[in-house]
Order: structure tokens, then sequence, then C-alpha cells
């Protein structure tokens, strides 16, 4: 399956709480978009690998999106190898995305930064035509780089080159993270510990987030991304044409 745009993520869940409402925006304008989770998720401490990926079938259809894969290259590890490398590669060359959004360079999991790198050198060396690759029926695959990379934010600020309206995609993305029920806005722990993630404090904190770069941008809610080799090709103005922020 061509797709427009894929996104990768290190944790399912990763793409609905960091540019879901970008996602939203893309798949109710026709376009295709697919997410990549580098992992299950499975060293999270609340919920297991059997709950997690039924909330990931929730969010996704929440989304609206056309395609979704699992690496599972084992949450807290994701060693940067040729064998994963190729795996990332096989999925670039499947679906030929025109842009890619990819997490963090650096955050406050470690997983995030380890996952953006592998990414980074995968997508690279996808456009090399000696690296040689099969699809899932066995045919040799062509060399494949996307047109544009994009760094969606994830919990700790980097510096952002641009902010996606995303005012009238907000409540698709609140749904498509509230699809994780055992790990955001959890009202009774139970049996599990309290995490980072899990308060209803942190939700509130993701909102007012949202709020505080759209009110940057003109918007109600907005959300952050920087080009990676910025700075950004641009051939017309359409970009500025299309837009009347109100600041």
């Amino acid at each position: 399956m061509k797709l427009d745009v894929l996104v990768f993520a290190s944790h399912p869940d990763d793409a609905e709480l960091n540019c879901g409402g970008t996602i939203a925006a893309l798949t109710s304008q026709g376009k295709k978009v697919g997410i990549i989770d580098l992992t299950k998720g499975e060293m999270g401490t609340r919920g297991t690998e059997k709950t997690r990926a039924k909330e990931v079938e929730k969010a996704s259809e929440i989304l609206g999106i056309s395609y979704r894969k699992n690496l599972n290259l084992g949450d807290s590890l994701i060693p940067n190898t040729r064998q994963n490398q190729l795996k990332i590669i096989e999925q670039v060359r499947a679906t030929q995305p025109h842009i890619c959004l990819l997490g963090a360079p650096f955050d406050r999991h470690p997983d995030h930064a380890k996952g953006t790198s592998l990414v980074l050198d995968a997508l690279y060396y996808s456009g090399l035509k000696k690296l040689d690759t099969k699809s899932e029926d066995g045919k040799a695959q062509e060399a494949f780089r996307p047109a544009h990379i994009l760094h969606y934010m994830q919990d700790r600020p980097i510096d952002t080159d641009f902010v996606f309206d995303i005012s009238d995609h907000w409540e698709t993305k609140k749904k498509s993270m509230l699809a994780y029920t055992t790990q955001f806005n959890v009202s009774d722990p139970g049996n599990e510990p309290e995490t980072y993630i899990s308060s209803a404090n942190y939700f509130k904190q993701l909102e007012a987030r949202a709020r505080y770069f759209g009110h940057l941008s003109g918007f109600e809610f907005g959300e952050p991304f920087k080009y990676y080799l910025s700075p950004a090709p641009l051939r017309n103005m359409n970009v500025f044409f299309e837009s009347n922020p109100k600041r």
C-alpha cells in the first residue's frame, strides 16, 4: 500500500499522544496515513501486551489510518542494528511515503531518542540501490527515500519550525489517546501503580500544551514540528495564502 504519510513511534500510543491531531487532520483530508510502532510497549508499568494491542486497534480506528504495523524491536532495547534497519527499510520501500513523521531527537524516555536515531539511519539507507530487500511476497524492492522528514515533539521541548493547526481535530486526538485506558487519565489505578503519564493532571498538561502552541500560532490547538535537516524547502507561498492566523 502506497502511503502519503508514514509515522514512526517507539511505543504504541506515542503517535496518538504527540501528533494524533495532525494524523486526524490528514486522514480527514483523504490522505493515506500509516503508523509503524517499533515496540509493543511490553515494558510499560501499566497494562499488558494484550491490552495494549486492543487499545492500538481502537485508537487506529478513531484516527482513520490506512495501515499499522508493529516491528517488535524490544521495549527498552530498540538496538540500532542492521537487522532492525532492514525491517524499517522494508516497510518504507513497501509503502513509499512522501512524508515521514518521527519522534524527538532526544527526550525523557531513552527509547524515544533511540527509536528516532534508528529510523533516521534506516531512512537514509533505504535510498541505497545496492542494499537489497524483499517485499512480503518475495519480490525485490526498489530503493526509496521520503521527500520530507519531520520530528514531532514528545515530553521535552525541542526547537520548533512550525505548528500544525489541529483545532478542528482536538476531540479526535483526545479520543484516540483515551483509547489507551490503561495509560492515560486513569481515575482509579486499581492494583497497578500510578505512573508519570496516567494521572488526570498529565492529561490536562497535554491539553495545555496543545493550547499553548495553538496560541503561539494563532490557532486554538496546535502540534509543533521540527523539519529534519532544516531549513524546509518551499517552491511557492501557498502555505501562507491558505492560513490566516489570529495573533
